[in-house]
């Protein structure tokens, strides 16, 4: 699927909306016919319209869009708690059961100093974490910089490795995809400014809306709170999912030998991936929808935004309620594909090696497709209050209409939370490593006690890469809204943020001199 964008970007052209005067406006991202839900007849408002803005378009009525979705979404998660209950309970219990039975019987081994370590190092990468917000503020445009050569680097390490190894077909391609990158480098090096920008706009509204970060953390322990009450359902109906069969097989000797295998009934397997699929992508995109909706509080109504403000707590609770629905029904969508795709891998074996491979690649084109769609769509879910559908036709101008240099400007963004992911990461995988050894009393009762240290390090990296992870997505949205919001706002931003908005327009004007911003 990123292949396909890259090849589309290169011949897409750039985006015009009228602005004052009816001069044509470049603006970075996307068409957004008066997105903004909010009210535009309000001192601040008139003043933006003043100085040349554009009008806002109506805020839509307070009613539950989409609701037979959210109703799917209730039904699906009752069900899972149910088999949980009924099916789910004494297979875990015996599960427990058997696990004590063999830390018994393995001279009482105990785990409670890594879950300790564990604790620690993930308050130390929150702390690095918060870190990073700043500096992603201070230096966007030299980070950017960074995460593309750093990206070119790797690349080259990559077809080198190959080629060292003796691996001449694995070298060729390292090459081919080396010359890409350089290529991808040269030509996105001057729309660095364009994500620069737009990543320091998004920070500067995160910063102005922390609450919102909270909300997405909270939303990570549910979903992880979502996969252990899905694990536990499907413990209990394994054996349904699951049969065991013996088999003959005769050797070209004329010997016999009986072996079992797995048989798994591919219908209830689907209906479980994609229960588990559909709730992950509603937990997900709900935080999507909320900090678009926060942002957009924070662009047209800066009054609104702090840390626990009426921006953002209304836009939280309108993504868990009118909505929730249209999440639904995006998420869904997404759900099905990803389910399809976990049932073709399931089913891989050495018969169906290409056919699998040919399903997978088809499916993940889809899935990148979708969630790329879903990802503006709940934009204007999140700004406008519409149902799935009618936000979806404003995607369909959106794609139509827009440039696509917001598509290298997101790639461009999305190089950095990788890099800062890691990065955070690995700190944290080097403290655990220097901080915590086996002669540690924590560690008294360990399995392995030499092995504590790399143990730690890779608790602390996964911890690292989790947490930042998390805020890194918060931020991605956060950059998504800012493209729509200067599409159909660049007066209101005028008004309310003077400073960000001078940068923005100069940036566009040393670009597009005749843009009109």
């Amino acid at each position: 699927a990123e292949i396909i964008t890259t090849s589309l970007s290169s011949s897409a052209s750039s985006f015009f909306i009228m602005g004052k005067n009816d001069h044509p406006v470049v603006v970075e991202g996307t068409a957004v016919p008066h997105a903004s839900p909010y009210d535009h007849t309000t001192t601040t408002t008139a003043t933006a319209t003043a100085v040349g803005g554009t009008s806002g378009g109506e805020k839509q009525e307070t009613r539950c869009r989409d609701p037979a979705f959210a109703l799917l979404l209730y039904g699906n998660v009752g069900a899972i708690a149910a088999v949980a209950a009924i099916y789910g309970s004494d297979a875990f219990s015996e599960a427990i059961s058997e696990t004590d039975a063999g830390e018994n019987s393995a001279s009482g081994y105990s785990y409670t100093g890594y879950m300790y370590a564990t604790f620690i190092l993930s308050a130390i990468a929150m702390v690095f974490t918060g870190i990073t917000l700043p500096i992603m503020m201070c230096i966007p445009t030299l980070l950017i910089k960074v995460s593309l050569l750093l990206m070119l680097v790797l690349s080259g390490l990559m077809m080198a490795y190959f080629f060292v190894l003796g691996n001449i077909i694995g070298g060729i391609f390292g090459a081919i995809f080396f010359a890409i990158t350089c290529c991808y480098t040269k030509c996105v090096w001057s729309r660095i400014p364009f994500a620069s920008i737009n990543l320091l706009t998004a920070c500067t509204a995160i910063r102005k809306n922390v609450g919102v970060i909270l909300v997405s953390y909270f939303f990570v322990i549910l979903a992880f709170g979502w996969t252990l009450l899905w694990a536990v359902s499907l413990m209990g109906v394994w054996d349904k999912v699951v049969t065991e069969q013996e088999q003959e097989y005769t050797d070209a000797g004329g010997n016999s030998y009986t072996y079992t295998s797995a048989q798994a009934n591919y219908g209830y397997l689907f209906l479980l991936f994609l229960s588990y699929f559909f709730t992950h992508q509603v937990i997900q995109n709900t935080t999507h929808v909320t900090v678009a909706g926060t942002v957009g509080a924070w662009w047209f109504s800066p009054d609104q935004s702090g840390c626990c403000a009426s921006g953002m707590i209304g836009s939280l609770i309108r993504s868990l309620t009118t909505s929730f629905g249209s999440i639904c029904f995006g998420s869904l969508l997404v759900a099905i594909i990803q389910a399809l795709r976990a049932l073709a891998d399931s089913a891989r074996n050495g018969d169906n090696q290409i056919l699998v491979c040919i399903a997978m690649c088809i499916l993940g084109c889809l899935e990148s497709l979708l969630e790329y769609f879903n990802k503006w769509a709940f934009v204007y879910v999140g700004l406008y209050g519409y149902s799935y559908l009618e936000a979806g036709k404003n995607v369909f101008t959106l794609f139509k209409n827009r440039g696509w240099e917001a598509i290298i400007a997101d790639d461009l963004v999305g190089n950095v939370f990788f890099i800062l992911s890691l990065c955070v990461g690995g700190i944290c995988a080097a403290i655990g490593y220097g901080a915590f050894d086996g002669d540690q009393e924590l560690f008294a009762n360990s399995v392995s006690p030499e092995t504590v240290p790399a143990t730690c390090a890779v608790l602390g990296f996964v911890a690292g890469l989790v947490l930042a992870s998390i805020l890194m997505s918060t931020i991605a949205s956060a950059v998504n809204t800012v493209i729509v919001c200067f599409a159909e706002g660049p007066a209101e931003f005028e008004v309310n943020h003077p400073e960000l908005s001078r940068q923005m327009r100069e940036t566009w004007l040393r670009f597009y001199p005749d843009c009109g911003v």
